[in-house]
């Protein structure tokens, strides 16, 4: 482990759903919109992998705070450009009633090659997520790291939820998303490995069997990036609220600097079996926030406030060194209004009071989803 420190710089990228303003039914993004999109945003904005969708990512930022003004930059021009074609963006990671075989993939060469490769797997993929970037030069120390940090992806996943339905039907998950995520090969959690030259190697196997081009095809929750010196986590559902996008952002580069802060002290944080974290990863999935997860040091299971509280605390002096004070406390406000999947079933429960039919009181959800796109832009 290198005894200069990571600048821990962070990006963001989002992924959007498309909804037509009137009918609140997904719509496919225009030429025009694209085009108009680029022009101002330039290659921070991209076409994802089905029409209705579209993705951003933020610059290399130093801290949150920079990350923040990008981001909101970046949400606010989609929305502009959208709006002239009568549609919106919204941040969450299923949309409420959409069948997804009703969607057409991107006509490029890089979204033909996965319908062809993952068939019907990648059809149904009408999901969207948010992730984090944290950088870290050093590529074992980025090895070192990944197998640590695996330990908190279901922290991060529980403040993230926003995939409650599917097709019309309250699914009872807080994250169905990544039941249709793992569909896909080569996701789940990370494996361990014992080094950069280890994870090479592993990863080389598939390269050089024509299995996968590189290791962009690799979507583990969380992996070294194949473009950047940086951790990325992928765990997360996207969520409606910048703010929240944010704190979970600071969480996420936070914890990874306490962990290169422990391993300069000749300490780490224990690694677990992975099949162990898997149940938390479930916990998280099933419940969000509501429930509790493991402590496998405490053998009990905790509730999830108390175990937020715990990881502010154990972040509180990396957050101050990295500036993000604000946003590692503003995610107790994540927890005390209820994650997105909680916000859009009493959306949807209260529409159901008011004697809308099923239509309407999804498209109530719909709406309450702009909303909280728009609130802090």
């Amino acid at each position: 482990m290198t005894a200069t420190e990571p600048d821990f710089t962070i990006g963001i990228e989002e992924e959007y759903l498309l909804v037509d303003l009137d009918t609140c039914a997904l719509a496919e993004a225009p030429k025009e919109l694209m085009q108009a999109c680029a022009d101002e945003l330039g290659d921070q904005v991209t076409p994802e992998f089905l029409q209705c969708q579209i993705e951003v990512g933020t610059r290399v930022c130093k801290t949150v705070g920079e990350a923040r003004e990008d981001l909101r930059r970046l949400r606010a021009t989609v929305a502009k450009h959208a709006g002239r074609f009568g549609l919106a963006p919204i941040a969450v990671s299923c949309h409420p009633m959409a069948d997804w075989k009703q969607q057409h993939h991107t006509n490029k060469d890089r979204y033909n090659d996965l319908d062809k490769a993952l068939a019907a797997v990648a059809r149904r993929m009408l999901i969207c997520g948010m992730h984090v970037h944290v950088g870290v030069p050093d590529k074992d120390q980025r090895i070192d790291l990944m197998a640590q940090l695996t330990y908190f992806l279901p922290h991060f996943l529980a403040m993230s939820t926003s995939s409650p339905f599917w097709q019309g039907v309250d699914t009872e998950l807080a994250s169905y998303r990544l039941t249709v995520f793992d569909n896909l090969p080569r996701t789940g959690l990370p494996p361990r490995f014992a080094s950069w030259s280890d994870y090479e190697r592993s990863v080389g196997v598939l390269v050089n069997l024509g299995m996968i081009g590189d290791a962009t095809k690799i979507w583990w929750d969380l992996r070294p990036s194949a473009r950047f010196p940086t951790l990325e986590s992928r765990i997360c559902d996207v969520t409606p609220r910048l703010e929240h996008t944010l704190s979970i952002a600071a969480m996420t580069q936070c914890v990874t600097r306490m962990l290169w802060r422990l391993a300069s002290l000749n300490q780490r944080w224990r690694v677990y079996e992975r099949f162990l974290v898997g149940e938390n990863r479930w916990l998280a999935q099933r419940y969000g926030a509501n429930e509790g997860l493991i402590d496998f040091g405490r053998k009990e299971v905790v509730p999830f406030v108390d175990l937020l509280e715990e990881l502010i605390t154990l972040v509180e002096a990396d957050a101050a060194v990295l500036g993000c004070l604000d946003e590692i406390n503003a995610a107790r406000n994540v927890i005390a209004n209820g994650t997105s999947a909680d916000r859009q079933r009493a959306v949807h429960a209260q529409a159901v009071s008011e004697g809308k039919d099923p239509d309407d009181a999804f498209c109530a959800v719909i709406r309450a989803l702009i909303e909280e796109y728009n609130a802090d832009l």
